[in-house]
């Protein structure tokens, strides 16, 4: 019986999903569900609901609950992480306190001052679960779903144990590309690379014919720009489709959240459509409307069709060897070669009994490369930041962000820093009594001259006021 690990399972509605896609994968019936989650608040209502299940349809697994992370781990085959550290308490105030300062976020779980705190709670305790399976589990994979998945993964990239981060952008925008040219999604072949959250379509095909006039036409019509204003609007710059909505894409570039004209003008749309706190207003509606209530409990206890979700297509091929493709986020070294080799970068992935088998996608457009490593940037100090427990590197980190600096001034990112951090202390260990450094303004007395600066004459030229020596 193989033993899957799921940590971070009090995720009732995600974690429950994922385990009955695998349950009604006939060739991982026989699989050992160990839940574990920090308290026992929630991990027992999705333990009973899987019994339920389980007793049902007549199948073979079976399901324990623990609060002991190297309980959990010990002896896994496979290791599922979708834990939040901090919770909707923490991700309030990656909200809010931005806000606050004049950064306006729709998401905030994947760049921005809200990408980056969550990066900075969560990848000391996914380096401890890779620390952990190293010693427990050493063959095992992990498979991540804890966001910010680029930056979790950058992380993971640079420990021994086996990963891949998944997330569901692709096929869902897979569905809408289908829907914009009329062709069903089994009928388009594709090419999807980049970096998670920003993945360009580098190819839409079918039967050999190229969809992207088909694409481009469509948005030029009104009736389906006005779906999607931002992803519309970068298609149309930059000349490739990517695989996230616009409530997303606006905070990772400069140009759609940097003023109340351009949210009003880019981001007005309902349901996610970009509107300020969209993600964190939902998060907060069902964690009341659901706090103190089973929301498994009146749930059918027939197996449904599987989800969009790869896992369990992913362990079916690890299992038996029945390959499967799909796009999975792992440490570049050379998939994307005009992308930084230690970054995350996603792309196109083979699963079979062997293993993961990414694919050699060469260089993708340079201005979409450009446009990834503006997020990458962030990311890079964003993982040291996390590891080292240095606060300047935050500081540095906001500063890149293109969101960030679009709005505010490096004095102003500095201090957004620092109330963060004084904030989420609670959660955050390796900055304990650590703090950016106070940067007081200058005041500079109109009457003030400026400070004589000896300059080798020979160099005068290149001075400014320099004059030319002869």
């Amino acid at each position: 019986m193989r033993r899957i690990a799921i940590i971070g399972a009090g995720s009732v509605v995600f974690c429950k999903t994922l385990m009955l896609d695998i349950m009604a994968t006939p060739a991982l019936e026989e699989t050992e569900f160990v839940l574990m989650a920090p308290t026992r608040s929630k991990t027992p209502q999705v333990e009973a609901f899987a019994n339920k299940v389980i007793q049902a349809n007549g199948l073979k697994s079976k399901v324990t609950v623990t609060t002991d992370r190297r309980e959990a781990l010990t002896g896994a085959d496979y290791v599922i992480c979708a834990f939040q550290v901090g919770g909707v308490t923490a991700f309030e105030l990656d909200y809010k306190i931005p806000l606050k300062y004049g950064v306006d976020q729709c998401i905030g779980d994947t760049l921005g001052p809200g990408g980056i705190f969550r990066a900075l709670r969560s990848i000391p305790v996914i380096l401890d679960i890779a620390k952990d399976m190293e010693e427990l589990c050493p063959n095992a994979i992990l498979l991540n779903y804890v966001n910010p998945m680029a930056m979790i993964c950058w992380a993971l990239g640079e420990t021994k144990i086996k990963f891949v981060g998944l997330c569901h952008g692709v096929q869902t925008t897979l569905d809408l590309i289908s829907g914009y040219v009329g062709i069903p999604k089994t009928e388009i072949d594709y090419i999807s690379a980049g970096i998670n959250h920003m993945g360009w379509f580098t190819k839409i095909e079918s039967q050999g014919k190229d969809l992207y006039p088909i694409l481009r036409e469509k948005f030029e019509q009104p009736e389906f720009y006005a779906n999607e204003k931002v992803r519309g609007e970068v298609f149309r710059h930059f000349g490739y489709f990517m695989t996230e909505s616009t409530g997303h894409l606006s905070e990772y570039v400069p140009w759609f959240r940097k003023s109340s004209e351009a949210l009003a003008l880019y981001c007005d749309e309902p349901s996610f459509g970009g509107e300020s706190g969209a993600y964190y207003t939902w998060c907060t509606y069902v964690a009341n409307k659901y706090k103190g209530y089973n929301v498994l409990e009146d749930e059918p206890t027939e197996l449904p069709p599987r989800s969009v979700e790869y896992c369990a297509y992913i362990l079916e091929a690890l299992e038996t060897g029945k390959t499967f493709k799909f796009n999975g986020n792992v440490r570049n070294d050379g998939m994307i070669s005009n992308l930084p080799a230690e970054c995350c970068a996603e792309g196109p992935i083979f699963a079979d009994r062997t293993g993961l088998h990414r694919t050699l996608v060469g260089e993708i457009p340079p201005q979409c490369a450009a446009l990834n490593l503006t997020n990458i940037n962030v990311q890079r100090l964003t993982v040291l930041a996390a590891k080292s427990g240095d606060p300047e590197t935050i500081v540095q980190a906001c500063a890149l962000d293109p969101l960030t600096s679009a709005v505010l001034s490096l004095k102003e990112i500095r201090e957004m820093v620092t109330e963060m951090l004084d904030a989420e202390q609670e959660w955050l260990p390796q900055f304990a009594g650590r703090r950016p450094r106070p940067t007081p303004t200058i005041v500079i007395p109109p009457d003030v001259k400026r400070a004589e600066v000896p300059i080798d004459p020979a160099l005068a030229i290149f001075s400014r006021f320099g004059e030319l020596a002869t």
